[in-house]
């Protein structure tokens, strides 16, 4: 049965009373508080709804993730990567990159980055939890993703490209950092054949809680005011 979240209170039910069809939905309502969203991804769940769905809350099993040591990186980025084509910065438009992310895309129909979910991200990187990568040609922004970081763990929320192996260039970008600042684990969610081609693989949740356990509260030496 769907847990209904009440909104005195943040408290997620297990990981294993997550359904198995739909994989992964573990409860339902609530809000989107900074502080319920970040309980939410310390848990080890994620909202994820369309326009006129109530909040929904999942927790898949199995988890795909990427090892920052694991990235795979082919040979067509890697001479992008030595050429230096795009230009990269951390944190320098959250703005502007979780709105391009919920633009309009041509393998999907509307969008799940809501307004509220704009807004609700928004707040969490005031507050130093949420990051943004931007991919930069001559002074346009042409791709980029934002995600949260906790301790040694990156949680993964969405990317965009308007040019060729923007957003993989910017991911790479953001691996290899995470990878160098003592980060273990990106979260990636769900599988796509974009991640898998960068090295992303799934895990059982039991697993993934167990990265959960052990790294959330781990020191790092994450520097996010760059540009490249």
């Amino acid at each position: 049965m769907l847990t209904w979240l009440k909104r005195d209170t943040l408290t997620f039910p297990p990981l294993t009373k997550a359904m198995r069809e739909p994989n992964g939905l573990l409860a339902a309502g609530g809000d989107l508080s900074a502080d319920r969203l970040v309980q939410a991804y310390r848990h080890g769940c994620f909202p994820w709804f369309s326009e006129g769905q109530p909040i929904l809350w999942w927790s898949p099993d199995p988890r795909t993730v990427l090892f920052p040591e694991e990235l795979h990186v082919s040979r067509s980025m890697a001479k992008l990567l030595r050429q230096q084509r795009y230009q990269v910065s951390f944190d320098r438009d959250f703005k502007a990159v979780i709105q391009a992310c919920a633009g309009p895309r041509r393998d999907a129909d509307g969008t799940w980055i809501t307004d509220d979910m704009q807004n609700a991200y928004t707040e969490l990187h005031a507050r130093g939890h949420a990051h943004s990568v931007e991919v930069w040609d001559n002074g346009e922004l042409v791709g980029g993703l934002y995600g949260l970081a906790m301790g040694q763990l990156f949680f993964g929320e969405s990317m965009f490209s308007r040019a060729d192996n923007a957003s993989k260039f910017g991911f790479i970008t953001l691996a290899r950092h995470l990878q160098a600042w003592g980060f273990v684990l990106i979260d990636c969610q769900m599988p796509t054949p974009h991640l898998e081609s960068l090295g992303a693989r799934s895990i059982p949740r039991r697993e993934f809680a167990d990265y959960l356990r052990d790294h959330l509260d781990q020191p790092t030496t994450a520097q996010w005011d760059l540009n490249l």
